[in-house]
C-alpha cells in the first residue's frame, strides 16, 4: 500500500511540473529543410498571451546582413527582420498553446500555430499550417540558455 502511495505522489507531482513547463525565454530555430542554424526568438507572455521576437539572426557570408520582410504584408511590409514579432496571440490550451499565428519572414507568409515545450524544457515543438493542423510543418526550436 506505502508503494503505491508513493508511485501515486510521484505520478501526481511529476505531472504538474511537466504541465508546468513555460516557453517563455530564448530558443534557436533551426531550417528544417538546411538543418542550420537561422535566428535566435525571444518569447514573452503579456497578460496571458504569448508572443515571440526575432532578437538575432546567423548571417552566414555574403548574406545580407540587415534583411528586410520585403515579401510581407501589411504592417511588416519592408520591416528589418531583425526585431520583427514572428509570433503572436497565442493562448495557452491544454497541452498546447494555440490560436494564434506565425510569421515566415523568408515568403512574408502568415500560418496558424501551435506549440508546445518538450523534452523537459529543452525544445519547443512549433507547428505552423494553413487552416488545420494537419496541413503544416513542425520545427524544433532549442532553447539558449
Amino acid at each position: 500500500m506505502k508503494r503505491v502511495f508513493i508511485l501515486l505522489l510521484v505520478l501526481t507531482f511529476g505531472s504538474i511540473f511537466a504541465d508546468d513547463l513555460s516557453p517563455v525565454g530564448r530558443w534557436k530555430t533551426i531550417d528544417d529543410a538546411t538543418g542550420e542554424e537561422k535566428s535566435i526568438v525571444r518569447i514573452w507572455i503579456e497578460d496571458g498571451v504569448l508572443f515571440g521576437k526575432i532578437d538575432s539572426l546567423f548571417i552566414k557570408e555574403g548574406e545580407d546582413p540587415h534583411p528586410i520582410c520585403d515579401e510581407c504584408k501589411g504592417e511588416n511590409k519592408d520591416k528589418p527582420v531583425l526585431g520583427i514579432t514572428i509570433v503572436w496571440n497565442m493562448e495557452q490550451g491544454k497541452e498546447y498553446w494555440q490560436g494564434g499565428k506565425i510569421l515566415d519572414p523568408e515568403d512574408g507568409k502568415v500560418y496558424g500555430c501551435k506549440l508546445k515545450v518538450i523534452e523537459n524544457g529543452k525544445k519547443l515543438e512549433m507547428r505552423g499550417f494553413l487552416g488545420i493542423s494537419l496541413l503544416g510543418r513542425t520545427q524544433y526550436w532549442i532553447r539558449v540558455e
